[in-house]
């Protein structure tokens, strides 16, 4: 099989002679080249170049003294570059494991796919190497985030924010990539219907070096996500903001007719669930509405949930009435802002979620891996 493996690097000099070390040993059989795509202010390019001349595979260095598209870009660039059109994505820090190379690759090779996912979160992989349990958090929260915004694309992908995978670069518009931050599988997916399979991995501590995530990643991340999803979820804040307006403008009234402010929200709360759920049916998940449950199963999960919210957020509205000395008006606006971010995360993952079609075991990928390549033992065919 050829193979284009891009790796963007951002000061990794120390990984680099490990990284193309394990890279040939893993792909003895295959034919492979190396990009390494370089925005690093360190000696990183001199030591990519001392590498390639004494390494066993091609390796190439692209060095960018534009940073346009951040790592996103890099790769982009890796891909239009690439010798060959089954291009394989992974980091330069070894945390994605050289030794996985084969897998990935020839289930792609298997014809049947157009991206393969190295998955932390499918059975047999892990995610040890990050750093600590507030990490786990953020990635399986930004994770939870990301599929809530394409529950119909990424419905077959369990970790969309991995930057380890393989791709048909024929079955992408790689020229209409508008990358902005270091997901760059987020926006090929978001951006076009592909045929997925996934493999898992173990998530490695680093080989060397210290960790590229931050805070204004973090930015950058929610930027890239909102900019790819704003369509939908704008159209859901929307609708929310009319029955926040709703919510607010009954309760206002109702308490100068006199009526106590909690039952007056609860009797707010209750009209506007139910106008909100017609709305959003209408115009914001319509698309997604024959691949879901049923109208009176979306109807209940959405009742129900919204009703448990209702529950939780008439306490907090209420402390921050009594103890805090916030008007009724005031917290009812409040608690409904930060309930518009929970409330569309959980209708576009558990409300209209797609059937999910049963995927093959992973023992069965690797079991139809095996027989194509005792197919393929042939000289010259690998």
């Amino acid at each position: 099989m050829q193979l284009s493996i891009v790796v963007p690097t951002f000061n990794e000099a120390p990984n680099i002679a490990e990284l193309v070390r394990r890279v040939s040993e893993a792909t003895a059989d295959m034919d492979v080249e190396v990009i390494f795509v370089d925005d690093s202010t360190d000696a990183t390019p001199e030591t990519i170049r001392e590498v390639a001349d004494a390494a066993s595979i091609p390796v190439r260095l692209i060095h960018r003294q534009d940073h346009v598209g951040g790592l996103g870009g890099a790769v982009v660039t890796g891909i239009q570059a690439a010798t060959y059109d089954a291009c394989l994505v992974m980091d330069g820090d070894l945390q994605h494991p050289p030794e996985d190379i084969p897998l990935i690759a020839h289930r792609l090779d298997v014809g049947d796919v157009d991206l393969v996912v190295a998955s932390r979160y499918v059975a047999g992989g892990e995610a040890h190497g990050l750093a600590d349990k507030s990490r786990v958090m953020v990635s399986r929260s930004s994770t939870a985030l990301t599929k809530a915004m394409f529950p119909r694309r990424l419905k077959d992908v369990s970790d969309p924010m991995t930057g380890f995978f393989a791709v048909d670069r024929r079955s992408i518009d790689i020229d209409d990539l508008q990358p902005r931050g270091f997901k760059i599988l987020l926006e090929i997916l978001a951006r076009k219907t592909m045929r997925v399979a996934e493999v898992p991995f173990s998530f490695a501590d680093r080989h060397a070096g210290d960790s590229k995530a931050s805070f204004r990643q973090g930015l950058h991340f929610l930027v890239q996500l909102a900019a790819l999803r704003f369509g939908k979820m704008s159209l859901f804040a929307i609708i929310g903001g009319l029955g926040a307006v709703a919510n607010v403008l009954i309760v206002w009234a109702l308490t100068h007719l006199g009526m106590d402010y909690i039952v007056a929200a609860v009797i707010a709360a209750e009209l506007t669930i139910v106008a909100n759920f017609l709305l959003i049916e209408r115009f914001v998940f319509q698309d997604m509405r024959s691949e879901a449950s049923g109208v009176w199963s979306r109807f209940a999960k959405s009742f129900t949930f919204n009703n448990v919210e209702l529950i939780i957020r008439i306490p907090v509205m209420a402390l921050m009435v009594g103890t805090g000395h916030i008007s009724a008006v005031l917290a009812t606006a409040i608690t409904l802002v930060v309930a518009f971010f929970v409330r569309f995360v959980f209708h576009s993952l558990v409300v209209y979620a797609p059937k999910r079609s049963k995927a093959a075991p992973v023992s069965r990928t690797r079991q139809v891996l095996r027989e194509l390549d005792e197919q393929a033992m042939a000289p010259g065919e690998l």
